[in-house]
């Protein structure tokens, strides 16, 4: 029943996002039929998303296999599914007990202090949960002390991590309906705080001036058409016709297998997008029942797509710029005596279009260009430095990919070994946290924004 109830209810975002926007229309005590319309139209929203990077991660999981043969390229793909899953036969208990009471104290933190972000990303807390539970076990913690610390630093990091982005996602959208709820958020922080610092007197990549002879480009599916189909095209150069006609595309001409693949991501990206209009069309004002009874002046944080919409341009530019820094990383990582991280394309995608999308709000052009490549570095730096904490546990062939997870890490496993006692650390974890919270109380007060949210 636990597992059922962790796993396959609450571990599935559709249906954790579906059950909240249920909860907010009952409490609304809305219509039975806007009941029912609502919720299937959240979860359906949810579901299409979740297809459309699903045909995202096929195509690049297919760019991927072109890239390492093409350029023999040896090292650590980092990837958070993978991760997750070497670690549960092992850890699968106490990430389930981590993940459930971390989003209850998600909620009461939401309710106690200024942090009013209810995150709703189900896959990200699971993998949160999983790597604390893998680093306290470590230190020596377990049964109730373990799941204790570990609710508490899963709770306040779902709250801190939406309000750390919330200031630049209200840029993006102009609005106060949601922040981004994603284990990225120190990339997109950093993105935006990049943005502005280079971005003066930078036009958006909204306002790209296209001749008319290239019109067609401003319809964005085309331009993700091209774009990919030109790196796959590329790309199949240097794999060679041979080794992807036999081991990739079942015999079909190299070329025509690029340029499949190349629409297929498109087809993609087109798919969430439309996925993310009809989630935003039902969870914001389903969610308005849970601000008014539970928690007051709650904010939902949702996955980094769904800023996607509010810039094109910039996701695009942002996962290119992205990938690239993630590129020029390898060759930097073996300066610094670290292990060499292949560039993965899902985390490039979603992460450095996110990056790009929230630079581009604070620098325009240049801010989603560089901000985007400051993700890419993020997020290639983070996961091989991570790798020494998760190395012993027999996970050295993988690692978690996104900056949260990178920074999270690090910083617990070293506490974890610089003190060495259980209740050292538990204290020590709790008076961070504790500190954390009362700064952005006391900001809040001297400072209220007018929307009424909070910001670290």
């Amino acid at each position: 029943m636990i597992d059922l109830i962790m796993n396959d209810i609450l571990g599935t975002p559709a249906i954790l996002v579906g059950l909240f926007a249920l909860l907010g229309l009952l409490l609304q005590r809305s219509p039975i039929t806007n009941v029912i319309s609502g919720t299937l139209k959240t979860v359906m929203g949810f579901v299409i998303l979740g297809a459309g990077a699903g045909v995202i991660v096929g195509s690049l999981d297919q760019f991927t296999n072109m890239f390492e043969h093409a350029f023999d390229i040896q090292g650590v793909i980092p990837n958070n599914e993978a991760i997750v899953a070497l670690a549960q036969d092992a850890f699968g208990t106490e990430t389930a007990m981590i993940m459930l009471f971390g989003m209850i104290v998600n909620i009461l933190l939401a309710r106690l202090t200024p942090f009013k972000y209810i995150f709703l990303t189900g896959h990200h807390t699971m993998f949160m949960a999983c790597m604390i539970a893998v680093i306290l076990m470590t230190g020596g913690m377990e049964g109730f002390a373990l799941v204790f610390v570990g609710s508490i630093i899963l709770g306040s990091l779902m709250v801190l991590m939406p309000a750390l982005v919330a200031p630049y996602t209200r840029k993006i959208t102009g609005s106060n309906d949601f922040t981004v709820g994603h284990f990225g958020s120190i990339g997109y922080f950093v993105a935006g705080y990049v943005g502005e610092k280079v971005g003066k007197n930078s036009r958006s990549t909204e306002e790209l001036k296209v001749p008319k002879s290239l019109g067609f480009l401003r319809d964005t599916s085309v331009a993700v058409s091209l774009t990919m189909f030109i790196l796959f095209f590329i790309v199949a150069l240097f794999a060679g016709q041979t080794f992807i006609e036999t081991e990739l595309s079942g015999g079909a001409n190299f070329l025509v297998f690029a340029f499949l693949q190349g629409l297929t991501f498109a087809a993609g990206v087109y798919i969430i997008l439309a996925g993310v209009r009809m989630l935003l069309a039902e969870i914001v004002p389903a969610f308005k029942g849970i601000a008014d009874r539970v928690v007051p002046n709650a904010i939902p944080a949702l996955d980094c797509p769904a800023v996607f919409p509010f810039a094109n341009n910039a996701v695009i530019i942002g996962f290119f710029f992205s990938f690239i820094a993630g590129l020029i990383s390898m060759f930097l990582l073996p300066l610094f005596g670290l292990r060499v991280i292949v560039p993965g394309l899902v985390p490039h995608f979603f992460t450095g279009a996110a990056a790009g999308v929230f630079g581009n709000a604070t620098g325009g052009r240049r801010g989603a260009i560089l901000g985007a490549m400051a993700n890419g570095f993020l997020i290639s730096f983070l996961p091989a430095l991570l790798l020494p904490v998760l190395g012993t546990l027999g996970f050295e062939g993988t690692t978690f990919g996104d900056s949260d997870f990178g920074v999270v890490g690090i910083l617990l496993g070293g506490v974890v070994e610089l003190f060495s006692s259980p209740a050292v650390f538990i204290t020590v974890i709790l008076g961070i946290l504790a500190a954390i919270f009362a700064l952005g109380y006391i900001k809040n007060k001297k400072n209220p924004p007018s929307d009424q949210s909070a910001n670290l």
